[in-house]
């Protein structure tokens, strides 16, 4: 029986989530504020975390408590909503091309 092609496509995106998770990780557990910042700046982490930041705060500030909340739904903190936004896109994308191929698969 052959392989399903939506399998190669869950499996491509769970190998590239986890290695984005793993570098991430390994940039930003154990680093104080400012090496998270500078690990995530310019990212789409950095955008998300923004939006969920602190009403009322800008830039490093927004960011920083964004991460810390995002963090915080898991029990973490700051690397922990690093990792978490650094990695949903990457989930969100995964997930959206193994929906569409199995749409369209025999």
């Amino acid at each position: 029986m052959p392989i399903k092609k939506s399998t190669y496509v869950a499996g491509a995106s769970t190998i590239v989530a986890t290695g984005v998770a793993t570098s991430t990780a390994s940039s930003v557990i154990g680093g104080s504020a400012a090496v998270i910042m500078s690990a995530t700046a310019g990212t789409t982490a950095a955008s998300i975390s923004a939006l969920a930041g602190a009403s009322g705060t800008v830039g490093a500030a927004a960011i920083s408590s964004g991460m810390a909340t995002i963090g915080s739904v898991v029990g973490g903190g700051m690397a922990a909503g690093a990792i978490i936004t650094t990695v949903a896109p990457i989930a969100v994308v995964g997930f959206l091309a193994y929906g569409l191929v199995k749409i369209f698969e025999d």
